[in-house]
């Protein structure tokens, strides 16, 4: 099987595994923490194009657990993201991975932040190195075996 086909198939199932949990996955901390993991792999090759920004919009419309919050306090929090790592990623970047670490306490919310970004890197069909360093990082922030998810 192609790399990307088993990327597709990874992909979808790790949704499914989402879409089981929608119901557990209702806080502020995991609102933020998913909209913090999307900006970083959008922000993981140094900068956030018009497509990168898409493909997260088209996530927030058509993801069922992302449907528990408001789609435009979703998009102002990926927003605020996106601007603090667009100004300077590298110190962005720590107070990003702080956000997403807050959810550690909740080993389902942490799991599934980290499923919202390895989605998010493959939506393209690539998830490229630098999109898994930085799910790489998330999963050390909420206390994951990055192999668990094959980073």
């Amino acid at each position: 099987m192609a790399i990307w086909d088993r990327l597709r198939t990874s992909t979808a199932s790790i949704q499914q595994q989402l879409n089981a949990k929608k119901n557990d996955l209702k806080s502020g901390a995991f609102r933020d923490a998913s909209m913090a993991i999307c900006a970083l792999v959008a922000a993981a090759d140094g900068s956030i194009d018009p497509e990168e920004r898409r493909k997260v919009a088209s996530l927030i419309a058509s993801n069922e657990v992302l449907q528990n919050f408001p789609a435009e306090q979703l998009q102002q929090k990926f927003n605020d993201y996106c601007n603090k790592l667009q100004t300077d990623f590298d110190f962005a970047k720590v107070g990003v991975i702080q956000d997403i670490g807050k959810t550690k306490k909740k080993p389902a919310e942490a799991r599934a932040v980290i499923q919202i970004g390895i989605v998010i890197g493959g939506a393209d069909g690539h998830f490229d190195k630098s999109e898994q360093q930085v799910v790489r990082d998330a999963c050390y922030a909420v206390g994951l075996d990055p192999n668990e998810f094959d980073l």
